[in-house]
């Protein structure tokens, strides 16, 4: 679905759904103890990259640097897999793009898979921060210093799967920057933990002057298009959105309208069917994280603190 628009400050939808975010605050806590009770111990040590909100983070482009740091494999659901997308997912896909072996589906399988090779390096977990059915050795949570919380309110009255209680189980915060010059949204990191620094940079496959109709199926899109330059017209779909023909005939159709080329993120662009990505191109996505982060996970691998 498209994020929702009351997710970003707390009007009177947000208000009103409110009693509906105490009933999913019962039912988490009640599902979250009882998959504690028994917990998955992995021989090899796992690595956690979750969040606090329901997706739109930045999260994947973090797990990918830190798999490709420590040379590790990654589990991950493999959310809205195709046919376009292999069976695997966009996500899944993307990082698989970047030569990473990448297993989707049930984690905990995939984890006791992993544990029969010989290998004895760390494997990295997308996701799954609130799911304590396997044990994590290290997390760490990712925030996006512009959008923070949104309006601070649980799922469905906000974006937030849990409160910030739940930094309380992590072991380090990787904060994404905001380009705004003053960002003055509080966190509420503990602090007790180690935060570090990300920045995203998005590359346009254009050069400024050219013209763009953007479109993303993306938690926030308009992070990404707000990246873009001399953007004419821009089209958000669902988080995780699968393309029909339909859609990419109009897509085409807002193109040749405005004279204009069409950009998506990656992951929209693996999505898309093979035999229509040669007509469109998708901004690339770095991510450079503070090399001071490195130096604390291989600490934290090799037990030194």
């Amino acid at each position: 679905m498209k994020t929702p628009k009351w997710f970003y400050r707390k009007g009177p939808v947000a208000v009103l759904l409110l009693p509906l975010s105490g009933l999913y605050y019962l039912v988490s806590r009640f599902v979250f103890k009882m998959r504690a009770r028994h917990p998955l111990e992995s021989r090899r040590k796992i690595i956690c990259v979750g969040n606090l909100l329901a997706g739109g983070v930045g999260k994947t482009p973090i797990v990918r640097k830190i798999a490709e740091f420590i040379d590790a494999p990654v589990v991950m659901r493999g959310y809205k897999s195709t046919k376009d997308t292999l069976f695997v997912g966009d996500e899944a896909l993307m990082l698989s793009r970047y030569g990473l072996i990448v297993h989707t589906g049930d984690r905990r399988s995939n984890i006791v898979l992993l544990n029969k090779q010989k290998a004895k390096g760390p494997i990295v977990m997308d996701d799954g921060f609130q799911n304590p059915s396997i044990k994590k050795d290290i997390s760490i949570v990712v925030v996006d210093e512009n959008f923070g919380f949104g309006n601070g309110f649980l799922l469905p009255a906000g974006p937030m799967r849990e409160g910030v209680s739940g930094f309380n189980r992590a072991d380090a915060v990787i904060v994404i920057k905001s380009d705004a010059k003053k960002n003055n949204k509080d966190l509420k990191i503990p602090s007790h933990l180690p935060v570090f620094y990300a920045e995203n940079k998005t590359i346009s496959p254009y050069d400024e002057d050219v013209p763009i109709v953007a479109f993303a199926g993306i938690g926030y899109p308009d992070k990404f298009f707000d990246k873009l330059k001399n953007v004419v017209y821009k089209k958000s779909f669902a988080d995780h959105y699968q393309y029909t023909d339909d859609d990419i005939k109009q897509l085409f159709a807002l193109a040749e309208k405005y004279n204009a080329k069409l950009v998506t993120t990656e992951k929209d662009w693996v999505r898309l069917p093979e035999n229509v990505r040669s007509g469109i191109k998708y901004a690339a996505l770095d991510t450079v994280i503070d090399g001071s982060f490195f130096d604390w996970l291989k600490g934290k691998i090799n037990g030194d603190f």
